[in-house]
């Protein structure tokens, strides 16, 4: 199979790059409007962004945090939707939850994704934390992380092997084939530690997504991480990216400010923030704009134009 060009264009050694989460809109508190999502994917596009990254979430749950229940849409076909309104920028989920899907659908529709804008479509992975999904899928959160591994295993055999033979609680696969096949290897990542150990993270992902933590926390987490790859890799690079909300204000002078789970700050005070970041080992932060006290347009030129450039 051919290099994935999202992966190696945008996941490299000692470097970091840039996406954005959809809804892409500052939404607060309020459910996302989904207007304009396509102008300004094409605006971060345009401004050397790398991923825009959607969420699956399948239910509203008014005691969740998150009032945009993922980006509202499915994530499959509104990535097959925002990558036929550009030319470039990848898409990635953050992520699938493989326990609530099954792994032939997923399979179809990764391939199909891939097939359709090659080299363009990641796949991250999670076990899922969002109660009220499963429960209306009937099927019992405490069994995420053992369905986890399940659908993981079955849907590389469909993906990248011909006519498998494999038998699980989701089917039998016997003397038929998955088609389209990819024409890349598809990178998963993972996300958090999916209810599994570290040893597994490290071993079967093609790089790890981590929650946003302090540079001095998220460094320990990190150097973990990179010595159990060393462990079951050997000397490969494997990525680690983080999600980081922010408020970009106008000031490019304001100073650091913790908001929940990100920051607030001026330009400058984030330059220096990515660089920390950078030097830990993080090689991709997904700004969160929801927050954004400014329009989003505004926010993604700025960082396009002032703060990307520094890290080209």
């Amino acid at each position: 199979m051919t290099v994935h060009k999202g992966y190696s264009s945008a996941f490299q050694p000692d470097r970091i790059s840039f996406g954005l989460t959809v809804p892409l809109e500052n939404y607060g508190r309020q459910t996302p409007v989904m207007t304009h999502q396509v102008l300004h994917a094409r605006l971060a596009e345009a401004m050397n962004f790398k991923f825009l990254w959607l969420q699956d979430v399948l239910l509203e749950d008014p005691s969740f945090e998150d009032p945009a229940t993922g980006q509202i849409y499915d994530s499959f076909i509104y990535a097959a939707y925002l990558a036929s309104h550009t030319s470039a920028i990848s898409i990635g989920t953050a992520a699938t939850v493989l326990p609530l899907r099954h792994p032939l659908r997923i399979a179809k529709e990764a391939a199909s994704l891939d097939r359709l804008f090659p080299g363009r479509f990641l796949l991250g992975v999670s076990s899922g934390d969002r109660r009220k999904d499963f429960e209306g899928l009937g099927i019992p959160i405490m069994e995420r992380g053992e369905r986890f591994r399940e659908v993981y295993e079955d849907l590389n055999h469909a993906l990248y092997e011909e006519f498998p033979h494999y038998e699980s609680r989701f089917g039998k696969m016997e003397k038929a084939n998955l088609v389209p096949k990819p024409v890349h290897k598809i990178p998963m990542l993972m996300t958090g530690y999916c209810q599994q150990t570290i040893d597994w993270v490290a071993k079967n992902g093609d790089g790890w997504m981590f929650y946003p933590q302090r540079p001095e926390k998220q460094k320990e987490i990190i150097d973990l991480y990179r010595e159990k790859v060393r462990e079951y890799h050997g000397e490969v690079f494997m990525p680690f990216i983080m999600p980081l909300p922010i408020d970009l204000l106008e000031d490019r002078h304001a100073p650091v400010e913790k908001i929940p789970a990100g920051y607030r700050t001026g330009r400058l005070g984030l330059i220096k923030l990515i660089e920390k970041y950078r030097l830990i080992g993080v090689n991709h932060i997904m700004f969160g704009l929801s927050q954004s006290t400014r329009s989003v347009e505004e926010v993604i030129t700025e960082i396009g134009k002032e703060v990307i450039p520094h890290f080209q």
